[in-house]
């Protein structure tokens, strides 16, 4: 099984957003001296929690930092771009690092409902045609003249540049078809809401089409996990994180806590129940622990790479989980 990484760029309580970003790097380098397979980054927007908002200008200075992983955006959200920008970006990345970039995309906002008509000046967020500027965009990247109207008329540059790697996000399971049909890569973020199904995963194998993208099926899983020496370590690094749901839950994103603070945290027995059951969406454990899981999941579902994204409050502890992880499955 492949072992990646995906990064958010976490802005953890008391730290800064050009630290975050200053992470992701010790951590690519990390990942690549490890032997991670990709290292990719998110996109989000209207919060601090989070300093990813430009995961394509991230991208470039992870690959300029690094050797053999590969490097990408898990994902760009095409809501906000248009197919001939993520084309011209994405041509510009695989000239710069041929071979090692993935062009990731999702169709969700990334951000509130202020973000979202911010980044569209205003205008009303065009949200039913999202596969249709995906298709449009592996056109551009393949030197296609693009079947849209208004895309027909130009052409993307740089032009004949090696293909990145295309792969389309999902976590719910309706984009696993469309994934199949275009020849993309399909992953899936079982940490969103831990709903991966092998009825999923099989309808995008089944319906899969071989393209100049991806000749076979390929699918990776994103995991929460956070692991430790022991596993009372483990449960005191992931609480804050625990608590960062369940604030999601409560339609609140805030900073994540320092573990001093989140185990002084007043949580209702109800707020309890929820974590136990939350924990379906966070791996939390040894590392021996973890990559059996990991590897039973892998059995039972049939997917080729585990994506793992990991935010304790300490850049050490972090690194520290990738290092434990690589040590049980390398």
């Amino acid at each position: 099984m492949r072992l990646s990484v995906l990064d958010q760029a976490p802005v953890t309580k008391g730290n800064k957003a050009p630290d975050a970003l200053k992470k992701a790097e010790e951590l690519a380098v990390l990942a690549d001296e490890l032997g991670y397979y990709r290292m990719w980054m998110a996109e989000h927007h209207g919060t601090q929690a989070f300093a990813s908002s430009a995961p394509e200008v991230t991208a470039a200075h992870l690959a300029a930092k690094t050797n053999q992983i590969r490097i990408g955006t898990g994902g760009i959200m095409m809501m906000h771009y248009s197919p001939l920008k993520m084309a011209e970006v994405f041509k510009t990345l695989s000239s710069l690092a041929p071979g090692r970039i993935d062009y990731g995309v999702g169709r969700a906002p990334g951000g509130d409902h202020n973000s979202i008509y911010a980044l569209s000046e205003g205008r009303q967020p065009m949200l039913n045609n999202m596969y249709e500027k995906f298709d449009t965009t592996l056109q551009y990247l393949n030197d296609e003249v693009p079947e849209d109207k208004l895309y027909s008329k130009t052409i993307a540059t740089p032009y004949q540049v090696q293909l990145p790697e295309a792969w389309l996000l999902g976590s719910s399971g309706n984009s696993a078809l469309k994934a199949g049909e275009m020849g993309v890569g399909y992953s899936f973020a079982q940490f969103f809401n831990g709903e991966l199904s092998k009825e999923i995963l099989d309808t995008y194998r089944v319906n899969f089409e071989p393209s100049a993208f991806m000749e076979k099926p390929e699918i990776n899983v994103s995991y929460m996990v956070t692991v430790a020496e022991t596993e009372e370590e483990a449960e005191f690094e992931a609480l804050p994180q625990d608590i960062s749901r369940l604030m999601l839950m409560k339609g609140r994103i805030s900073q994540a806590l320092t573990p001093e603070e989140a185990k002084d945290y007043p949580l209702t027995e109800m707020d309890k129940m929820q974590i136990e059951q939350n924990r379906k969406l966070h791996l939390v454990g040894t590392a021996k622990e973890v990559a059996e899981t990991l590897q039973e999941e892998q059995e039972m579902y049939g997917f080729d790479e585990a994506m793992i994204v990991s935010i304790p409050h300490s850049q050490e502890k972090r690194l520290n989980v990738y290092r434990l992880l690589a040590k049980e499955l390398f």
